[in-house]
């Protein structure tokens, strides 16, 4: 299963599997449908067993983890993110525990968009786009999501299939409401990302993996 970011582009061409464990141009462009669903109650979380574990990983706890920060080590600079657990506690609660059990160390971030959408999408072990941690989890949506630059959110394959991947947006972009909001970059990283995007990607495309590669050694909560 790919996770992906869909957009509606005014670039038909332009796929963005950003935002679930695909490749597509748009965190919803696998096909994801709008979900209007509220954030689960505390210790409501629900994480279903889906497809293989790219990385060996227990499945986390129902009870959401009280998790405030997020530092990503990356071989561009760190990047910090606080992270929103009164809006969605059971997102935060699965990507406190991958981080706290090293998923996503010495993983790639594998594709940068800088046409139609602007983000940076991490999160598989495998660096193609299609790994997972081996579970899945509810949308936590109200319909009031936005994507200004800063934001991370979860990509995805569909209505309620988050799993370890999620991008960084680094300019304000349009999407629907489709992708869980968990967290929000500070401004040195929002400009970190930026100055990494501007550098385009490996084949000069407005989609693909990134001209300067974007390597996280580590992932700590705070």
């Amino acid at each position: 299963m790919r996770t992906r970011l869909l957009a509606a582009l005014p670039l038909a061409a332009l796929s963005l599997a950003v935002l679930a464990g695909c490749a597509s141009a748009d965190p919803a462009e696998s096909g994801a449908e709008t979900s209007t669903e509220s954030a689960a109650p505390a210790g409501a979380c629900q994480y279903v067993e889906s497809g293989t574990a790219s990385k060996e990983v227990d499945a986390p706890v129902a009870d959401p983890a009280d998790a405030n920060t997020a530092v990503l080590s990356t071989s561009i600079g760190d990047i910090t993110i606080t992270l929103d657990g009164d809006r969605a506690p059971c997102t935060v609660n699965s990507f406190a525990s991958l981080s706290e059990q090293g998923y996503y160390d010495d993983t790639t971030c594998h594709r940068l968009t800088t046409s139609g959408i602007f983000v940076l999408q991490c999160g598989d072990p495998t660096g193609t786009g299609t790994g997972g941690p081996g579970y899945s989890y509810a949308d936590e949506l109200d319909g009031s999501e936005t994507y200004e630059a800063g934001t991370v959110a979860m990509a995805n394959a569909g209505p309620d299939t988050n799993g370890s991947q999620f991008f960084l947006v680094y300019d304000d972009t349009v999407l629907g409401p489709d992708y869980t909001v968990f967290g929000h970059m500070d401004e040195a990283s929002t400009a970190l990302v930026a100055e990494l995007a501007a550098g385009g990607t490996e084949s000069g495309l407005g989609d693909g993996a990134p001209a300067t590669p974007v390597d996280i050694t580590s992932a700590t909560i705070g």
